[in-house]
C-alpha cells in the first residue's frame, strides 16, 4: 500500500500590532545609553536650577513686604510681563514658577526636540536606522524609543524640581504642579519634534521647525501678557507657553489646564504615529526640492546658501516680528516701573545704568543676541550633519578642498547673524519710533559675542567632533545668565562667563570699542583654529 506523502504547510500568523513595536526596549536602552551624559546633565542642571529658585529668591528678597511689593510691581509692568510672564502670588513658590516657570518649559522644550529628532530623523539620516531595521525592529519602534527616552528626561527634569521644590516651600501640590508642566511641555514640543522628523527628510530642517513652532509659542506668550494681567488673552490661550502660566503653581492650581498640555501632547504623538506608519525609512511627506547644480550652485558657497537659505530667511523674518514687538513695548517701561527701585535695578542691571527706557532696549537687544548664538551655532554645527550624513564625502571627493567647503557653512553662519541681527535691531527701531541709527547699531555690536561662540563651535567640531552639540549647551548656558542671573544678584564674575556680559549696553552707554575688538579677535582665532584643525584630521564617511 502506498501511502501520499504529507505536504508540509506553513502557518501564516497575522501581523498583530506588537510586531510594529518589536525591538522598542533594545532601541530605548540604545538611546539611553548614546544619551547617558546629555539626559542626566540637562535634568541636573535644569532642574537643579528651577528647584534652587525659592531659596535663591528668599536670599534676594528676605522679607515678605519685599516679596509683596516686588510682585505688585511686577504684574503692573507689561514689558516685564513680556519676558517672565504674570506674578500670581507672592509667596516665595510663586515668584519661583514667575521666575523660573518659563524659562523651565522653553529649556525643557528644547531638550526634548534634541533627543527625539537625534533617534529619529538623525539615525535615518546617518543609515543607522536602515542597519537596525534589518533586524527584528517593528515600523514604529524608533519612534517610540526616540518618545520613551524624551519621556525620562522629562520625567528627571519634574521629579528634581518637585522634590527641590517641595523640600524648600513645604508647599507639596504647587511644587508638583510646577515640575509636572515643565515636564508636560518638554513632551508637548517631543511630540510636535516628532511629527516634524516624519514630515521632514532633514534633521536641522525637523529642529528648526520645531524650534519655529516653539518661537512662535513665545511671542504669542509675551503679546497676551503684555495685553493682560492673569494671562487671560486669547493669544494665551493660543501658546503652549500660556497654558503653562494658567496652571498657576503655588496660586490655586489648575490641574485641569495640565490635563489640556498632556491631552494635546497625546494627540501629536497619535498624529505621529499615524505617519510614521506610512512612509519608508528616509523618506519624508515633504520630500527636498530636486535641481540641477547650476549657476550659484556649482561653488562650495552657493551649495551652502542654498542649503541653509531657507533657515537664515525664516529667522530674520522672525527677528524682526520679535523686534517689531519688543520695540512697542519700549514706550511704557518707564512708566510702568514708576518709582519701584528693586524693577528698576534689575532692569538696569540687564541693560545697563542709562535711562530706564534706553536700558529696556538694551535688555532687548542683548536677548535677541543670545538667540542669534543659537542660530549661529546651529549654522556652524550644519557642517557635522553633513559630514556624519555622508553627504560631505561626495563634494569632497571632487575639486573642492575642505577649507573651501567649510568656508562656504561659516560664510552663511557669520554673515546669517549680521543680517537676523538687522532685522531685529530694524524691528526694535520700527517698534519703537525714532532714529533707527542707534538701535541697529546696537543690534550689530552683539556680533562679536555671536561670533566668538561660533568660533567655539568651529573648534570644536574640528577637534573634537564628539564633543560638537556641547556648543548649543554653552550658548544655553550663556542664555540662562543673561535671563536670570540680574534678578538673582548673581556676581559680575559669573555673568562675565558669558562673552555677552563684556559688550557696551547700547542704546544709553557709550560705546567700549576694547571688548568689542577683542571678542572679534577671539573669535578669529578659534575660527582660524579650528579650520587648521579640520584640515590635519580625517573626515567621516
Amino acid at each position: 500500500m502506498t501511502g501520499t506523502a504529507a505536504v508540509p504547510t506553513t502557518a501564516v500568523r497575522t501581523k498583530g500590532p506588537g510586531d510594529e513595536l518589536a525591538g522598542t526596549g533594545a532601541l530605548l536602552r540604545l538611546a539611553l545609553r548614546r544619551d547617558r551624559v546629555l539626559i542626566p546633565v540637562w535634568a541636573i542642571a535644569l532642574g537643579g536650577l528651577v528647584a534652587s529658585g525659592a531659596g535663591t529668591l528668599e536670599k534676594v528678597y528676605t522679607t515678605a513686604a519685599q516679596r509683596a511689593d516686588v510682585a505688585s510691581s511686577m504684574s503692573g509692568n507689561g514689558s516685564l510681563r513680556a519676558l517672565y510672564g504674570p506674578v500670581f502670588g507672592d509667596s516665595p513658590g510663586a515668584l519661583t514658577a514667575w521666575r523660573f516657570g518659563g524659562f523651565g518649559c522653553v529649556l525643557a522644550a528644547v531638550m526634548s526636540l534634541l533627543i527625539v529628532v537625534r533617534h529619529t530623523r538623525e539615525e535615518e539620516e546617518t543609515g543607522r536606522q536602515e542597519l537596525l531595521s534589518s533586524a527584528m525592529v517593528g515600523r514604529r519602534a524608533p519612534l517610540t524609543s526616540a518618545l520613551l527616552a524624551a519621556f525620562v528626561a522629562n520625567a528627571a527634569v519634574a521629579s528634581i524640581v518637585t522634590a527641590g521644590l517641595a523640600k524648600s516651600t513645604g508647599n507639596t501640590a504647587g511644587s508638583a504642579a510646577l515640575g509636572l508642566t515643565i515636564g508636560a511641555i518638554g513632551m508637548l514640543f517631543a511630540a510636535m519634534a516628532a511629527i516634524m522628523a516624519q514630515l521632514t527628510e532633514s534633521a536641522r530642517l525637523a529642529k528648526g521647525l520645531t524650534g519655529a513652532v516653539l518661537g512662535a509659542a513665545f511671542l504669542l506668550r509675551a503679546a497676551g501678557d503684555t495685553a493682560t494681567r492673569d494671562a487671560s488673552s486669547v493669544l494665551d490661550h493660543l501658546s503652549p507657553l500660556g497654558w503653562a502660566e494658567n496652571v498657576r503653581p503655588y496660586a490655586g492650581e489648575r490641574w485641569w489646564v495640565l490635563l489640556l498640555v498632556v491631552a494635546t501632547a497625546l494627540a501629536q504623538g497619535a498624529v505621529a504615529y499615524v505617519l510614521a506608519g506610512r512612509r519608508d525609512i528616509g523618506m519624508s511627506f515633504v520630500p527636498p526640492r530636486p535641481g540641477p547644480a547650476e549657476g550659484r550652485i556649482t561653488s562650495a558657497y552657493g551649495l551652502a546658501w542654498r542649503l541653509q537659505r531657507g533657515g537664515v530667511l525664516g529667522w530674520a523674518v522672525g527677528f524682526a516680528l520679535a523686534g517689531l514687538l519688543f520695540g512697542r513695548m519700549a514706550d511704557g517701561a518707564a512708566a510702568l516701573v514708576g518709582d519701584n527701585a528693586r524693577t528698576r535695578e534689575i532692569i538696569q542691571r540687564m541693560g545697563g545704568q542709562s535711562g530706564l527706557t534706553d536700558a529696556f532696549l538694551a535688555t532687548m537687544v542683548g536677548m535677541l543676541g543670545m538667540v542669534a548664538a543659537l542660530y549661529a551655532v546651529s549654522s556652524v554645527l550644519r557642517l557635522h550633519g553633513e559630514e556624519t550624513g555622508g553627504r560631505a564625502e561626495p563634494v569632497l571627493a571632487a575639486s573642492v578642498g575642505r577649507v573651501r567647503w567649510a568656508a562656504g557653512h561659516l560664510v552663511i553662519a557669520f554673515g546669517g547673524a549680521a543680517l537676523i541681527m538687522t532685522a531685529g535691531g530694524l524691528g526694535l527701531a520700527a517698534g519703537h519710533g525714532g532714529d533707527a541709527g542707534p538701535l541697529l547699531g546696537a543690534a550689530l555690536v552683539q556680533l562679536p559675542a555671536i561670533w566668538t561662540l561660533s568660533g567655539l563651535a568651529v573648534l570644536l567640531y574640528a577637534a573634537f567632533p564628539r564633543l560638537a552639540p556641547g556648543a548649543l549647551g554653552v550658548v544655553s548656558l550663556c542664555l540662562a545668565l543673561g535671563w536670570i542671573g540680574p534678578a538673582l544678584n548673581l556676581p559680575a564674575a559669573v555673568l562675565d562667563v558669558s562673552p555677552f556680559g563684556h559688550l557696551p549696553k547700547l542704546p544709553g552707554a557709550g560705546m567700549a570699542w576694547p571688548p568689542v575688538l577683542l571678542l572679534t579677535a577671539l573669535a578669529a582665532v578659534l575660527t582660524g583654529a579650528g579650520v587648521g584643525a579640520l584640515r590635519r584630521r580625517d573626515v567621516v564617511g
